[in-house]
């Protein structure tokens, strides 16, 4: 069942997408060569805590960090770790913020040092994608709209879209209806209406689509060692368009 929210919920998230961006700001400052990424991980606890906030995916279905650290081949759920990040690495942060009651969910990802021609292309071509399927998400569009616009995109451009994790809607409780594919038909799926709050997160890929898991049950990696990245936002549906909740 889809949750509608007033006016006064989104502005509720709002808040918390707000404080999730001017996180990623402050990571954006200290990801350089030789920072491991469960000292991310720790800062954004330390961070979230100093201004009210808590991670929600910690505890989540027994998931243990503040935060999900996804380094080159790893698609998503990767778990920090005491690795140094070096010159040359691409690295997803992504987390889930809860302020006051109310969720907001972000990924983003940041080169390390001086990264190739084919990491920067699929990191501008991911973060693309992402901003072409936002502006599918208007009143009277369908979920499938968003999904064509990002899969178009990225297979224009080479790249593969992962179909095993996908977007979903969002609010006091991290997953809700509707679900929120990266690849699919225009003019298919729920229809997109005021008061409906999604992410949005494609992971594409430079290789193939598929995927394996490693032994911890979380890491999602490229099945062929491939590079892969993500964007992610929330998102508001509203009468002046689409309202991203938590842009930078």
């Amino acid at each position: 069942m889809i949750t509608y929210k007033s006016k006064r919920d989104i502005e509720q998230m709002h808040k918390a997408g707000q404080l999730l961006a001017n996180c990623h700001k402050e990571i954006k400052k200290i990801i350089k060569p030789g920072i491991s990424t469960l000292e991310i991980d720790a800062f954004v606890e330390r961070f979230l805590k100093e201004h009210g906030a808590t991670p929600e995916q910690k505890g989540y279905q027994g998931y243990p960090f503040a935060t999900c650290a996804s380094v080159n081949d790893v698609i998503c759920h990767g778990f920090p770790n005491k690795k140094k990040l070096k010159s040359g690495d691409i690295v997803t942060i992504d987390m889930v913020v809860k302020l006051n009651g109310w969720l907001a969910d972000s990924a983003w990802s940041y080169t390390v040092g001086e990264v190739s021609e084919k990491a920067r292309h699929l990191m501008e071509a991911t973060e693309k994608s992402l901003y072409l399927g936002i502006e599918k998400a208007v009143i009277g569009n369908r979920i499938g709209d968003i999904s064509h616009a990002i899969q178009q995109y990225a297979e224009g451009e080479g790249l593969s879209v992962v179909r095993e994790f996908i977007g979903h809607g969002i609010g006091r409780v991290m997953h809700e209806d509707p679900q929120v594919p990266h690849a699919g038909t225009k003019g298919t799926g729920p229809l997109l209406k005021e008061g409906m709050v999604l992410t949005i997160e494609p992971m594409l890929n430079t290789g193939k689509r598929y995927v394996k898991i490693d032994n911890d049950g979380w890491t999602a990696r490229t099945f062929d060692g491939s590079l892969s990245t993500q964007y992610e936002h929330t998102i508001a549906i509203t009468k002046e368009g689409p309202l991203v909740l938590t842009a930078q």
